[in-house]
């Protein structure tokens, strides 16, 4: 390996495009997990960057004394303590936009096996009913005549939003403040929006300000005919009181690709028809995905060639000192 490249620390799983791209550029070096106790002295001070597909604790990053950039594979990146690396002076980036398209997609598709149980029909001429009992019975809900209330309206929010204009529903969206230039209702509060409509797609970052917010309360604003998608973080949802709300009636059904721990997931959801659930897969194609590998190893590319990284989150707007 050719000397004076900067070394990239990768900790734990990462894509292997990743993995494939970065020895062309920089020196890798693997660690099993984003553990302090898994560096050495020598090891701590040899890293400038980390390629990051899971959780960064402060103690890790702290354990980095010449860090210059985490590139986190995501657009989420709550796994990364971001604001701990903006005292380091650490930049921080993300892949956005390059995933937005398929997100937006998925929780169309979503949407439409939770109202329509799609799903459930499949398995019904699979398991040889159609042939031995009849037909599947009609779908109870229809996506005619609902109205969509978005929390969250970042880009995949939008890119949403433009595809459920297709369909004819009204929508409106929940933000801490409006949107200009947008035709849809702003609700300034959560529960507001749930009165309002009858479908609530979530697609907000996990954070703190957001987590279990969709709880009872909310789920009881949905009301009967309500019906509940989340595309966003698993955190953002309360999954015992939506395993009640669906058990008891209080809303119709819910689709889900994301959930608190994963890979792991309530029985209490495992167990009901009016649930869909996918295993995390809205952004979950080679195209996407190599996508959002080559925006990862370009960030750390960018970042040593020219002092700035492409994707910086909020926290970390930083360009690398004497560029």
């Amino acid at each position: 390996m050719p000397q004076g490249r900067p070394r990239i620390l990768v900790p734990g799983k990462m894509s292997q495009r990743v993995l494939d791209r970065l020895p062309e550029t920089f020196e890798p070096v693997f660690v099993a997990a984003a553990d302090p106790a898994l560096v050495t002295p020598d090891l701590a001070a040899g890293i400038s960057g980390i390629a990051v597909g899971g959780k960064l604790p402060a103690d890790f990053i702290d354990a980095f004394p010449n860090l210059e950039i985490i590139a986190n594979f995501g657009v989420g990146y709550d796994g990364v303590d971001a604001a701990h690396a903006a005292k380091r002076g650490v930049t921080v980036t993300n892949t956005p936009d390059v995933l937005t398209e398929e997100v937006a997609d998925t929780a169309i598709g979503l949407l439409l096996n939770t109202v329509r149980q799609l799903p459930a029909a499949e398995q019904w001429l699979r398991q040889g009913h159609w042939a031995k009992e009849g037909a599947f019975a009609l779908s109870p809900l229809t996506l005619r005549g609902r109205t969509v209330g978005l929390y969250g309206l970042g880009r995949i929010g939008l890119a949403i939003a433009r595809r459920l204009g297709s369909f004819n529903v009204s929508i409106a969206y929940h933000t801490r403040t409006p949107r200009e230039g947008l035709a849809y209702t702003h609700y300034p509060t959560l529960k507001g929006m749930a009165e309002a409509v009858d479908t609530i797609i979530v697609i907000v970052p996990g954070t703190e300000s957001t987590r279990r917010t969709i709880n009872a309360e909310i789920l009881q604003a949905l009301g009967p005919q309500g019906v509940l998608i989340n595309v966003g973080r698993g955190t953002t949802v309360d999954e015992a009181a939506l395993a009640d709300a669906l058990q008891r009636g209080v809303i119709a059904a819910a689709g889900l690709d994301v959930f608190e721990n994963e890979p792991y997931v309530p029985d209490a959801l495992l167990t009901l028809p009016n649930a869909s659930l996918l295993p995390h897969v809205a952004s979950a194609s080679q195209a996407t995905r190599n996508a959002m590998a080559d925006l990862v190893v370009d960030n750390l590319i960018a970042w040593f060639e020219t002092g700035a990284a492409l994707t910086p989150v909020a926290e970390t707007p930083f360009k690398r000192k004497g560029a």
